[in-house]
């Protein structure tokens, strides 16, 4: 069987500049455009750009039928956009991979994980909206 491949499931970022302040918002990653995405989205995954575990997260939850939204942060802007998301969104302090469902805070790759084995991580996924059968 045929597995469709997502056009596009990151979130494009501005192009980097590299003689202007260093804060995360002059680097291309704007902390309050990321808290924005996540209360507009079902399901999104926060890493670092090329992080492993965020593409075994992004994997697990396409293998359910769920296209999650993925947003790579470069190493620089990483303490400003966890700390921009533990102030506005809550739940706790973020650490990458963070994965947002409905929102809120779910947890990282083992929270996810957990939840997969136990059989919990369906429901949850329906009850975010980012499934419907």
């Amino acid at each position: 069987m045929h597995q469709a491949i997502p056009y596009r499931t990151w979130l494009p970022t501005a192009p980097r500049d590299h003689h202007a302040p260093s804060t995360a918002a002059a680097n291309g990653v704007d902390p309050t455009n990321v808290v924005r995405t996540v209360t507009e989205k079902a399901v999104i995954v926060i890493g670092r750009r090329g992080c492993c575990m965020c593409h075994v997260v992004n994997r697990l939850l396409q293998g359910h039928g769920v296209n999650p939204a993925v947003c790579e942060v470069d190493e620089d802007d990483e303490a400003a956009v966890a700390g921009e998301l533990s102030r506005k969104v809550g739940g706790g302090e973020v650490q990458f991979p963070a994965v947002f469902m409905g929102g809120k805070l779910f947890g990282g790759l083992e929270r996810v994980m957990a939840t997969h084995i136990s059989g919990e991580l369906v429901p949850i996924l329906k009850d975010a909206g980012a499934l419907w059968l």
